[in-house]
């Protein structure tokens, strides 16, 4: 969470990225889900996001999670902050645990991780959301990808890199595998969406 500048000791987490993509990601969530129901956030870092998706989408509820106690102190604050009702109180979640039970599940969303975190999170990612995810319902995972054995722009491979000398378990993962990983749990690629500053926002339905 080095991207992130607070309000204060323990208070809001502001993400430039987050700023930047949540309305293209809500542009491709909005059709996508369902009208009603639980959307489950995994590693929702600052807050935002959640912040941002209860208000254009107030029939459904979203259930914001994180491991760090920094952005689950920041998840909190931008909750009191925008008193939404549909906007539920953070839970401590690490995908590699087990995942508490999340009522009326409709959906899982994931922006941004699995090129901060090892290869395991993103087995227990897809392994979780096979487990939790009713019939019909659809993980979205938002990030940087390769493809076709390569990176889908120079700022990419930079960006890998960084990300490989910070942490050799880090790195912008190859959508093809991603996408084997996901079938071995029973999730069929539905969607590839082309996102600003060379992202991808992928759909897999159970």
């Amino acid at each position: 969470m080095d991207d992130l500048a607070e309000d204060g000791p323990g208070r809001r987490l502001f993400s430039p990225a987050a700023q930047r993509n949540r309305q293209p990601i809500l542009e491709i969530l909005r059709p996508l889900l369902p009208e009603r129901g639980r959307v489950l956030e995994i590693a929702s870092g600052s807050g935002e996001h959640g912040v941002h998706f209860a208000a254009a989408l107030p029939s459904l509820h979203w259930q914001p999670s994180d491991t760090s106690d920094e952005a689950l102190a920041s998840i909190a604050a931008w909750r009191e902050t925008a008193k939404l009702a549909n906007l539920d109180a953070p839970l401590r979640l690490d995908v590699t645990q087990p995942w508490p039970k999340v009522d009326d599940l409709v959906a899982v969303v994931c922006i941004n991780m699995l090129h901060i975190s090892p290869w395991a999170a993103s087995e227990a990612l897809f392994s979780g959301a096979a487990r939790a995810l009713p019939e019909d319902g659809v993980l979205v995972v938002y990030g940087p990808f390769r493809r076709h054995g390569g990176h889908t722009a120079p700022s990419n491979a930079r960006f890998d890199e960084d990300l490989r000398g910070r942490n050799p378990r880090w790195g912008i993962r190859e959508l093809e595998a991603v996408d084997a990983l996901a079938a071995e749990h029973g999730l069929a690629l539905e969607a590839v969406h082309e996102m600003p500053a060379n992202n991808l926002c992928l759909v897999w339905r159970r």
